[in-house]
């Protein structure tokens, strides 16, 4: 592969979508509170930053204190649907995910992270829901780092794997995602599948837009050749 020996990945609205439990645990956070629900855009256009960034994004309005108190609530609801069988089992991986995964993993030499939002305990239940662990070497988590765009995720993630941003790539879905790979040096690639619009993408830096995961290994080969 000429393409990047890193790839890193967004989870969700990049690997799985998780948007209906998302608006989910959203409305009873909300009602937690008594505050109105957001509109279902600006819900889906905070995913990706750290939660306790979110609603604070979400509810500016609110002290601290309750933008604390959603995201607690938020969590809460979460851990419900999990002890219902819910959760990040009911978020399915979209269309061709799998496979790419499975394409990314079998070349020699090319390794495949995880920088996402989510905590560590979230992040491990999408890993045991679909069975991925098994293809990610680094995995950077919401409980160990600043917010993205913040680039520590993909710091720590290339100081992990020996790897130069050179020759390593961001795969997201937002344009936090795009603003955190550029920050750390890397190539971006933006999916038009996710839950921020391609115009969004491209204005935070995308390097590249693809429409499906079939389009992502020439994309990463594209990025390689240009570098």
């Amino acid at each position: 592969m000429n393409g990047p020996r890193l790839v890193v990945f967004d989870v969700d609205g990049t690997l799985v979508d998780s948007q209906h439990v998302i608006l989910d645990a959203m409305v009873v956070a909300f009602a937690t509170l008594g505050e109105p629900m957001p509109a279902r855009e600006a819900v889906l256009g905070i995913v990706g930053l750290s939660l306790n960034e979110a609603m604070a994004t979400l509810a500016p309005h609110l002290p601290e204190a309750d933008a604390l108190r959603l995201a607690d609530a938020y969590r809460d609801r979460f851990v419900a649907q999990r002890a219902a069988g819910g959760a990040e089992a009911h978020a399915p991986l979209y269309p061709g995910a799998l496979d790419a995964l499975e394409r990314l993993a079998a070349r020699p030499g090319v390794l495949l992270g995880v920088a996402t939002g989510k905590a560590r305990r979230g992040l491990d239940h999408v890993f045991a829901s679909h069975g991925l662990a098994r293809f990610f070497v680094t995995a950077q988590t919401a409980d160990h780092h600043p917010s993205k765009p913040h680039p520590s995720m993909l710091l720590a993630a290339l100081a992990e794997t020996g790897c130069d941003a050179a020759a390593a790539a961001m795969v997201g879905d937002t344009e936090f995602d795009m603003a955190m790979g550029r920050a750390a040096g890397l190539a971006t690639v933006g999916v038009a599948w996710g839950y921020h619009p391609r115009q969004r993408l491209l204005d935070a830096g995308a390097d590249v837009v693809i429409d499906d995961f079939a389009a992502l290994d020439a994309a990463l080969e594209r990025l390689g050749s240009a570098r």
